[in-house]
C-alpha cells in the first residue's frame, strides 16, 4: 500500500494542478458548449445576406489583347462593381472592361453599392472608414488592404468588408462572430492565428491536463476503502 507520506503528495500534487488549470478547463468546456449550440452558417453572417446575389449581364466587352498591359496575362476574373464590369488582371491591376482604362481603386460610393449587392436590402447604413492596417487580432486580419468598412445600424454591430484594390466584397463581422472568434481563440489556446493547434500552450496545458486526470486516479487507488481490502 501507498504510504500516506506519498498518498499526501500524490493529493497535493492533484489539487494544485486543477487550481492552475481550472480556468483553462473551465474555458473549453463553455467554447465546446458554444460551438455545439450555435449555427456556422450564422456564425458566418448569412442570414444578413441575399441568398443569390443580383447577377449583372455584360456585352461587348474588351479582349485582354486590346488592353494596355505591362506584363503578361496569368490570371484574369471579371468583377461587377456598381454595376460596370472589370477585370482583375494578375491579382494586381484593375481594368475597365469596356474602355480598357485601368482603374487605382474604387471609391466609397462604389464600395457601398457593391455591399448593397450581397447585404439584405432592409439593412441601414451607418458609416464607411477606410482602413490600412489592422492588428494581428483584428476582425479582418489575414484579408486583402487597404478595404473599406461599411457599419450599418443594429444591435449586431454589423459590418461588412469590401477590398479597395478589386472593389471584391470579403466577409461580414457581427456580434456573434466575435464572440465565436474570442472562445475559438480560448478553446486552441493560438492567441495569435487562432487556428494553430500545435501552439507550445496548447501542448503544456494539454500535458498538464493529462497529468492531473492521471493523479486523480491515483488518488483514488491510494484512497479507496475497496482498494485497501482488496490488497489485504
Amino acid at each position: 500500500m501507498v504510504k500516506r507520506k506519498t498518498a499526501l503528495k500524490i493529493r497535493k500534487t492533484h489539487r494544485y494542478l486543477g487550481i492552475f488549470l481550472g480556468i483553462q478547463f473551465l474555458m473549453w468546456t463553455i467554447s465546446g458548449l458554444y460551438f455545439s449550440w450555435t449555427d456556422i452558417d450564422e456564425i458566418h453572417g448569412d442570414q444578413f445576406k441575399k441568398a443569390i446575389p443580383e447577377q449583372a449581364v455584360f456585352s461587348d466587352l474588351l479582349g485582354s489583347s486590346q488592353l494596355e498591359l505591362q506584363k503578361p496575362v496569368k490570371t484574369l476574373e471579371l468583377i461587377e462593381i456598381a454595376d460596370v464590369p472589370y477585370y482583375w488582371i494578375n491579382e494586381t491591376a484593375l481594368y475597365n472592361a469596356l474602355t480598357g482604362v485601368k482603374k487605382d481603386e474604387i471609391t466609397k460610393q462604389e464600395a457601398i453599392q457593391v455591399a448593397e449587392r450581397y447585404m439584405l436590402a432592409d439593412l441601414e447604413f451607418d458609416q464607411i472608414l477606410r482602413i490600412e492596417t489592422v492588428g494581428a487580432h483584428h476582425e479582418y486580419r489575414g484579408r486583402p488592404l487597404p478595404a473599406y468598412e461599411i457599419s450599418y445600424k443594429s444591435d449586431e454591430n454589423l459590418k461588412a468588408y469590401i477590398a479597395i484594390k478589386n472593389g471584391a466584397f470579403q466577409t461580414v463581422r457581427h456580434r456573434d462572430w466575435r464572440w465565436f472568434d474570442f472562445l475559438w481563440m480560448t478553446h486552441t489556446m493560438d492567441y495569435q492565428g487562432r487556428d494553430n493547434f500545435n501552439t507550445i500552450v496548447l501542448r503544456a496545458f494539454s500535458l498538464l491536463g493529462l497529468i492531473t486526470v492521471l493523479s486523480g486516479f491515483l488518488l483514488w487507488y491510494t484512497s479507496s476503502p475497496f482498494v485497501r481490502k482488496m490488497i489485504k
